[in-house]
């Protein structure tokens, strides 16, 4: 590992300012430490955030959740007030790699990484999340653009999270037996007015599959999606599972989302 400048900030402007292009934010630092050790990534300055205290904590408001960025995922796991009004993020965060990491890895830090085969992402396209950052809001929708790329300018900081709470939702995934993460994931809310089907895993960034969704805002019953067959010309294809294998998988794991709600 390269030598670097080592900052630990106590507030937001401060971490902003540390910021350049050739800088990182760390929070649980599950994917940037192990980047660093085996030399995929060197920076010249690390911005620890984990001790300002404004990005941590869970509050639940109106008809959303909003979950401070530094949270780790086995808080959003074990919180009452979640398992209570988005029983499905509690579950999603509660599978999550493994012990180690569900008490060092972050919400904001999953998300600004936008790991292909990640969790979160896909509960942010479900659930309508509205993404706060130290300079703006963005939703979910628009935020996430590609492999491991997200719209962040250089500077920007994720703060929170805003969930909107659904009426029903479930979080389903086909697990790596390994690492956990998703070889497919599906996250299904049904609001007032809409079904989202956000599949993670499939392909190299996040998305909602319309089909899915329109079929199960006509009629929220699996055997609306029974049979359904995707196109899986831009699906992910490695040696865990083929582009058609994962794309019978979404719509499997839709149809268990559906009668787990």
């Amino acid at each position: 590992m390269k030598t670097f400048n080592y900052h630990s900030p106590k507030d937001v402007k401060t971490a902003s300012k540390l910021s350049s292009t050739s800088s990182i934010f760390l929070a649980g630092g599950m994917t940037s430490i192990p980047s660093m050790k085996l030399g995929l990534a060197t920076y010249k300055d690390v911005i620890d955030i984990k001790n300002i205290k404004k990005l941590s904590g869970i509050k639940v408001s109106g008809n959303s959740v909003t979950i401070g960025a530094t949270t780790k995922h086995a808080e959003v796991a074990s919180s009452k007030e979640i398992q209570k009004k988005i029983p499905s993020l509690s579950k999603l965060a509660g599978g999550i790699g493994d012990a180690q990491v569900r008490n060092r890895g972050t919400v904001g830090g999953s998300i600004a990484n936008n790991d292909p085969s990640a969790c979160y992402p896909s509960a942010c396209m479900a659930l309508n999340a509205i993404i706060h950052t130290n300079n703006r809001k963005i939703e979910a929708k628009n935020f996430f653009k590609d492999m491991f790329e997200t719209v962040l300018k250089k500077g920007e900081l994720i703060e929170a999270v805003e969930f909107k709470i659904p009426e029903k939702s479930n979080y389903q995934k086909h697990p790596n037996p390994a690492s956990r993460y998703a070889i497919v994931g599906i996250y299904l809310a049904k609001h007032k007015k809409e079904v989202n089907v956000a599949v993670t895993g499939a392909k190299s960034v996040v998305y909602i599959d319309k089909d899915l969704s329109k079929a199960l805002s006509s009629s929220f019953f699996s055997s609306a999606i029974e049979g359904m067959e995707l196109d899986s010309s831009e699906m992910n294809s490695d040696i865990h599972a083929s582009a058609d294998y994962r794309a019978s998988l979404v719509v499997t794991y839709a149809k268990k989302a559906v009668e787990a709600c």
